[in-house]
């Protein structure tokens, strides 16, 4: 089961480095939610449609994608673990090389729940301000 829930779980951040929202709905349940930790405006739950919106509004963040490199992936019943690096460059041509760490609980075949970890104040400092002006990740901020 491991190797299965892994393999979601993979399918799930490869459409979300190429910001491929019908990819990612494929792999998460209706029910489905992501919760990204920490205390800015990125932090917060929320359900699988407002994921999938997000993951839409890449395409206009982050033209070419943003280019999650996975470092390694743990897998243990349900759980899967998968640190990663981002290389994406923003659509006002700055560089965004976030760090990540998700933690998806994948149940009957989709993903469940992800708990989503990353440098808040990179976020803020590259994201706020090209989400300010595009209007992009409305209800995801």
């Amino acid at each position: 089961m491991s190797e299965a829930n892994k393999a979601v779980a993979l399918r799930f951040i490869e459409a979300m480095s190429a910001s491929d929202p019908e990819a990612a709905a494929a792999c998460m349940a209706r029910d489905g939610r992501a919760v990204t930790k920490g205390y800015s405006r990125f932090a917060g739950t929320r359900p699988a449609e407002l994921v999938i919106g997000a993951i839409d509004s890449f395409k206009m963040l982050f033209p070419t994608g943003l280019g999650l490199v996975v470092q390694s992936v743990l897998a243990d019943g349900d759980r899967v673990v998968i640190e990663a690096e981002g290389n994406a460059t923003t659509a006002d041509g700055a560089p965004y090389r976030n760090q990540y760490c998700f933690v998806i609980t994948v149940k009957d075949g989709l993903v469940h729940q992800i708990n989503e970890y990353l440098c808040s104040a990179l976020a803020e400092a590259v994201l706020g301000p090209l989400v300010e002006r595009t209007g992009t990740l409305r209800g995801a901020t």
